[in-house]
């Protein structure tokens, strides 16, 4: 029964948004043009960032998964309870780092040295990952605030249209009921 054209998701920007289409952000034509093709914006940036993240990037993910764990935790700290039980009690004497256990200190301190910036670049791979779930779902916000506006001005136009059609109904039933009047009058006189 909707007779108008189809919406020019282009010029209703124009309304929607107060800009020209000229002075509209990436992201808004993006969403603008999926909207008007009926594309879903649907893609995993996750997905996508994993499959082109190199060997070094998932290394990093990997040392920093585990190192992040109770289960590194509590498997290095059986294992420093294990270097001070055998270093002190066991070997006594003979011990090859006995306390203050510096050979065990350099040993720490150059994990440290090489698991701090391997975590760091899984911190930053992280932080990119979150900019582009932002964006993405800024897109998907925005798509869906189009999609919206466009059903309000669908509706909008269907509602305009069947006043429209009403009213004229009542105009000829106007014109009708006048007629018969002016004939029932014709007929008395």
């Amino acid at each position: 029964m909707n007779r108008s054209k189809p919406l020019n998701y282009l010029e209703a920007a124009a309304r929607w948004f107060g800009r020209k289409t000229d002075d509209l952000d990436s992201a808004t034509r993006k969403a603008l043009d999926r909207a008007a093709r009926r594309q879903t914006l649907t893609e995993d940036p996750n997905r996508k960032l994993d499959e082109q993240a190199t060997f070094g990037e998932r290394m990093a993910d990997r040392v920093a998964q585990i190192g992040g764990s109770w289960t590194f935790i509590t498997i290095f700290g059986l294992f420093l309870l294990g270097w001070a039980v055998l270093n002190t009690e066991i070997l006594g004497k003979t011990a090859f780092d006995p306390y203050p256990y510096i050979f065990l200190n350099l040993i720490l301190s150059m994990l440290a040295a090489i698991q701090a910036p391997i975590i760091m670049m899984s911190q930053s791979r992280l932080a990119v990952k979150d900019r582009q779930m932002a964006a993405h779902d800024y897109e998907v916000n925005l798509k869906a605030e189009i999609e919206i506006m466009a059903l309000h001005e669908k509706m909008d136009a269907m509602r305009s249209e069947h006043l429209m059609t009403i009213v004229a109904q009542q105009q000829t039933q106007i014109e009708l009921m006048t007629r018969l009047l002016q004939q029932s009058n014709s007929r008395d006189a």
